[in-house]
């Protein structure tokens, strides 16, 4: 789908700021049989001048992204302390009743419903993926296979079901139309339901220079001031916001209705001030982001190259959607990086998308690296923590950015 408007306001003030030619979708990892038929998309990031939401020009459709999706929630530690935290603070912010109903939008595999159920909710998921649906209900929740829009609000609504509290997690930034989805919400919000959403953070990808959080499912990366124009449109009001560190860092914004008993904290206009002060509404910022990522891509291979010619080895560590985005743009294959290591066995045997790198399974490796480079890099205190004994007896991760960082021991 390519988009001549803007996403959120459908203005045609669209620039260009960051071109990451073809790409294969990276999350479609492709067997030795499909290594030479695989299918690339272009890849550019536009942001409007007129409401500065930032967004791709062109994605794959979404039934092709997410149907057969292979991320796992409950495979990743950190989102799953994470989500504990998310649910009591959500359930303390607005003292939200036991045995009160909690939807969850793009399921998953009903990791943050088992949270919201341990604390006597009722809960039920809604997901486009078979995969998720399988892995949900055998955990005792029911999931609803399909997309969230205005359409299955309907259904929903004509089945009578309101709940309490919608949540969506890394899922608000996957949609093909950002409008249906606020008008499902709309629909099925009562005067006190709250929508609650996190998102990675437009503002910690330009400042820490995360370029590798935009991919093909990402079809908008949001920050706060874009998105209060976009609800207030459906008469939705900003409630509350939190920053957390999790993926490099994002934000969980809260949003009811404009006639909701909950009041707007001071936290929303302060968030805007910040964005304001970043720049985030200005052009140069962007061009600037572009011209840091070049100087970040010599950086980086210049290092790769001096370690392969002293006779070191390099793996890669994680094999996530963000380092494909990485891999593919600054070139680097299996002449640099030998494999990547993994845990999720829908990806294990596999290989990565468009590097064509070969993944193997963590407990594979005979013969620990010299280096990792840390793909998986939103994840890197747990990975320090993980592999203490690695780097303790001399082993190195390479961090690829705001700036090329080796840690190790010493």
């Amino acid at each position: 789908m390519k988009n001549k408007h803007c996403m959120n306001c459908h203005s045609t003030n669209l620039e260009r700021f960051i071109d990451f030619g073809n790409q294969p979708n990276g999350n479609d990892f492709p067997s030795v049989d499909e290594i030479d038929n695989e299918q690339t998309f272009p890849f550019v990031m536009l942001v409007c001048t007129d409401c500065w939401q930032v967004q791709l020009q062109e994605f794959p459709s979404v039934d092709y992204m997410f149907t057969n999706h292979p991320y796992i929630t409950g495979l990743n530690q950190p989102v799953v302390s994470h989500f504990e935290e998310l649910v009591n603070n959500t359930i303390n912010k607005f003292n939200i009743p036991a045995n009160s109903l909690v939807l969850d939008i793009g399921a998953n595999d009903g990791t943050l419903l088992s949270k919201f159920r341990d604390h006597g909710m009722r809960v039920l998921g809604i997901d486009p993926c078979q995969r998720s649906y399988e892995l949900a209900k055998n955990r005792g929740i029911t999931v609803l296979e399909a997309f969230w829009n205005r359409e299955s609000a309907e259904a929903m609504k004509h089945l009578g079901i309101y709940p309490d509290i919608i949540t969506a997690t890394a899922v608000f930034y996957h949609v093909e139309d950002i409008h249906s989805f606020i008008q499902g919400l709309e629909l099925i919000m009562d005067k006190n339901t709250i929508f609650c959403t996190q998102c990675v953070y437009l503002k910690d990808v330009i400042d820490k220079l995360q370029f590798d959080h935009f991919y093909h499912e990402h079809t908008m990366i949001h920050a706060i001031t874009p998105l209060k124009r976009l609800f207030s449109e459906y008469g939705l009001r900003l409630l509350d916001v939190d920053l957390y560190p999790i993926h490099g860092g994002s934000f969980v914004l809260y949003v009811g209705r404009e006639e909701s008993d909950f009041p707007t904290t001071r936290k929303i206009d302060d968030v805007i001030a910040q964005e304001k002060q970043g720049g985030l509404d200005k052009l140069p910022t962007y061009l600037d982001f572009s011209k840091r990522v070049e100087t970040n891509k010599q950086e980086l291979i210049s290092l790769l190259k001096q370690i392969f010619k002293k006779g070191k080895r390099v793996f890669g560590l994680g094999a996530p959607l963000k380092g494909s985005t990485l891999l593919n743009y600054y070139d680097i294959g299996s002449d640099l990086l030998e494999c990547v290591v993994e845990i999720n066995d829908y990806k294990i045997g596999r290989y990565t998308p468009g590097t064509h790198i070969p993944i193997v399974h963590e407990d594979a490796i005979n013969e620990q690296p010299d280096y990792y480079l840390v793909l998986s890099w939103n994840f890197i205190d747990f990975f320090i923590e993980k592999f203490a004994d690695y780097l303790n007896s001399g082993g190195k991760f390479i961090i690829p950015h705001p700036t090329v960082t080796v840690i190790g021991k010493e």
